[in-house]
């Protein structure tokens, strides 16, 4: 490493998913010590399912050298193809990118971060922070502390870290979606790197098939009531498995094909988004990712967004001493674009809710020219400038 790492700027990261390594690893390239604070007792890994990550994600790990991390992890994800209920095809959209799985991806990201000098510090979950003497403290449930001179949440939608410091934020809104996904093994044949949609009639469904038959699926539906936590957790696969049969009964035979695949365990969260907090920092504090700006599925852009984050924000420590001065310019860069993200994202998971017979039917007719005029629009999500 290049650069003398100054500890006296020493940054508090809480959350060690996606985007608190990949802070740790930027503000190292910048010459900052950080150590990173995780709730859970071990790394998971295995957790969660796939997401994609977009061309502006993998903008974010080339500008920081890491770009290999992700050989091995996923496949290409170039295109888009969009069909109705009865199988007949909508519209084709060009997006790029990669699809990857979560755990996998949050491993790399750490495994990076360690070897560029980053610490992680395990079972922290935090409790409170308090700002003194130019600096802050971290008190976490085990009763330990520990002193930076700021603190950076990356906790995710329901940050302890948002709830601590914001206790007036708004709460992350549950958008009446619920996502199921996973990877099952199938016979059908390899959408080489195509993502297939369906707008079934009662949810949408979409996938992608490897040459090794390896399927990678997710269904979204609308549920009115919103899940407690941990309840969409606790449902046992097969349930799932028999009520998305049920669901899907009258879509495409290979719906059918892929669900009766399943086998094990099915990945289930609802959706929520944070459209509107009114502030993302607050003195020595700041929020970045899904802490700050809670982004649905429809778009994929919730980890290239965290990354993006990630690498703004170290460049902003770097060119500011004072971390209220450097997060107060990080909001100031990132707001506006993240909002419209956040929009688009909202319009799109709109377009998947089910209709009637007369719905789908206007839905159809309009749809292709949404789509094709839609992937033009949203081409500025996927080339965001780094320097």
């Amino acid at each position: 490493m290049d650069h003398t790492i100054s500890e006296a700027m020493r940054v508090l990261i809480i959350g060690g998913g996606i985007a608190g390594p990949a802070l740790g690893i930027a503000l190292r390239r910048a010459g900052i010590d950080s150590v990173v604070y995780e709730s859970n007792p071990t790394p998971r890994d295995e957790g969660g399912a796939f997401l994609n990550l977009a061309p502006n994600g993998l903008n974010v790990l080339r500008a920081l050298d890491i770009a290999s991390l992700t050989d091995g992890l996923g496949f290409r994800n170039d295109r888009l193809v969009f069909h109705t209920e009865t199988g007949r095809l909508l519209a084709e959209a060009s997006v790029g990118g990669i699809t990857v799985m979560r755990g996998a991806l949050s491993r790399a990201l750490r495994e990076a971060a360690v070897e560029a000098g980053v610490r992680f510090e395990f079972g922290k979950a935090l409790e409170s922070v308090v700002e003194r003497d130019g600096g802050v403290v971290a008190r976490f449930a085990d009763g330990s502390t520990a002193a930076g001179r700021a603190l950076v949440g990356a906790d995710g939608i329901h940050s302890r870290t948002r709830s601590s410091c914001f206790p007036n934020a708004p709460q992350p809104k549950y958008t009446g979606i619920i996502n199921l996904g996973g990877v099952v093994q199938t016979d059908l044949p390899s959408t080489d790197t195509t993502m297939h949609m369906i707008f079934g009639r009662r949810g949408f469904f979409g996938y992608a098939v490897r040459p090794t038959g390896e399927t990678y699926w997710f269904s979204n539906f609308a549920e009115a009531d919103e899940p407690a936590r941990g309840a969409l957790e606790a449902v046992d696969g097969a349930e799932y498995q028999q009520r998305l049969l049920t669901l899907h009964r009258d879509d495409p035979p290979e719906i059918r094909r892929i669900l009766q695949a399943i086998t094990g365990a099915i990945s289930a969260y609802a959706v929520y988004d944070i459209m509107a907090l009114p502030h993302w920092q607050r003195g020595a504090v700041c929020l970045i990712g899904d802490s700050a700006h809670a982004v649905g599925p429809h778009v994929g852009q919730g980890a290239s967004l965290a990354l993006e984050d990630a690498f703004v924000l170290a460049r902003c420590l770097r060119d500011r001493s004072d971390p209220a001065a450097a997060f107060t310019l990080f909001e100031t860069l990132r707001r506006e674009r993240v909002e419209r993200v956040l929009k688009q994202s909202r319009r799109t998971g709109e377009q998947k809710a089910p209709t009637g017979w007369l719905g789908r039917k206007l839905r159809n007719m309009i749809l292709p020219m949404f789509l094709r005029k839609g992937a033009r629009a949203t081409e500025w999500m996927y080339a965001y400038p780094l320097d």
